[in-house]
């Protein structure tokens, strides 16, 4: 009886997938995040109409909160949104809540992972109600 060896190209390629779908998916988890987080605190989604507009549109890093100085106008952050075609545009006092958001939201995420971290803990410390085998 022989047995096979798995081939190591076919195995390299399906985990660079996987790896590449892993990180796609988590960016398009954190853009959704980001959107929530940026309407929450006051920022106006925008469609560019004007060719100017798209112009701008066009030059922006896509998913980062830039700061922008329009003359007469004062300043502005603006956050493009390739995939929905979008920019959200707000103000120092609307960028000043998106931080708070922002910093409240990991608060709560660090929060919520101690305590799984401390009633996984618990469960293991306690043996978890179940009999315990030894060998």
């Amino acid at each position: 009886m022989k047995i096979q060896k798995p081939n190591s190209n076919s195995v390299i390629i399906f985990a660079a997938v996987a790896t590449a779908l892993f990180i796609t998916g988590c960016a398009q988890m954190q853009s959704a995040n980001t959107t929530s987080l940026l309407s929450a605190a006051g920022f106006r989604a925008r469609t560019p109409q004007t060719p100017t507009q798209q112009q701008i549109y066009a030059a922006l890093p896509p998913y980062q909160v830039e700061r922008a100085i329009v003359k007469g106008k004062g300043v502005f952050y603006v956050y493009k949104d390739e995939k929905a075609g979008l920019a959200y545009i707000g103000r120092e006092q609307e960028y000043q809540r998106y931080q708070q958001l922002a910093v409240g939201q990991q608060i709560a995420q660090d929060q919520y992972m101690a305590a799984e971290l401390e009633r996984d803990a618990a469960w293991r410390w306690y043996g978890a109600w179940r009999p315990t085998i030894w060998w």
